[in-house]
């Protein structure tokens, strides 16, 4: 094997991220990048996009961004057509984009049980009904592809005033198993990557004082992960032989009891 394939394991791979404009998604797509893989990085921020583009390709490595909103099936599937067309399909997509929103559930905050509830979980099935059809054609063309699909912590353990934002993950967690039966003996990959608490613009999107509070006090408690820590796992997962399949992984940062 030459020193550029080994420092470029995923050379003439073609990863899709959603949620690409911050975060474990910005971050993830760096990561792919330095890898070898061309990524596309979609999200609704094109200028954040942009930016992200532009860093990519200074590092030496390849980039397209797409500005789409996963919450609408048209776009994405638009999307999906132009990576089709321009780049042969993808081969790895991390489904990434998500938000959370926690309060208590007496507080009824129907609106952003909706919004939860349409970005992790419609907007997740948006990208998977788009993208599903490039990674089986890859992975019979070259015997491997990845679905990378972003779940928590919540998915598993009770966080009181999360029950609708764990409730959503604990739905990416279950489907990606089924998925993975499915479509294991194609040589698609799933794995749902189970992240404790980690600093990204998350947090930011809270509203309830509680749980601002209650994140506010993590935080001086223990040292909360980085997007950088996801991203690592996620090129660990792409980068392992073919045979290999990381169904679930839960990366907890040290502090964190539960």
């Amino acid at each position: 094997m030459s020193t550029n394939t080994m420092s470029q394991p995923l050379a003439g791979r073609v990863a899709v991220v959603t949620g690409a404009s911050s975060g474990i998604g910005e971050a993830s797509a760096e990561r792919l990048a330095s890898l070898g893989a061309r990524v596309v990085v979609l999200a609704r921020r094109a200028d954040r996009l942009a930016d992200l583009v532009i860093r990519i390709e200074k590092n030496g490595g390849r980039a397209v961004a797409i500005a789409a909103d996963v919450t609408d099936a048209v776009a994405l599937q638009g999307a999906a057509d132009r990576v089709e067309a321009e780049f042969g399909g993808a081969d790895l997509l991390l489904n990434n984009a998500g938000v959370m929103l926690p309060a208590p559930i007496e507080e009824l905050a129907t609106d952003q049980w909706k919004h939860q509830i349409d970005l992790n979980i419609t907007g997740l099935m948006n990208a998977i009904g788009a993208f599903t059809p490039q990674l089986v054609k890859a992975a019979a063309e070259r015997g491997v592809a990845d679905l990378i699909n972003t779940s928590s912590i919540a998915a598993q353990n009770i966080f009181p005033n999360f029950a609708v934002y764990s409730g959503t993950k604990a739905y990416v967690t279950h489907l990606s198993r089924h998925l993975r039966a499915e479509l294991g003996p194609k040589n698609v990959r799933v794995s749902a990557i189970e992240p404790g608490i980690v600093g990204t613009e998350l947090q930011s999107h809270v509203t309830d004082q509680g749980a601002r509070d209650w994140l506010a006090d993590s935080r001086e408690t223990m040292e909360w992960l980085t997007a950088q820590d996801i991203a690592e796992t996620v090129g660990f997962i792409a980068t392992l032989p073919p045979r290999v399949n990381l169904q679930q992984v839960t990366i907890m940062p040290t502090g964190q009891a539960g």
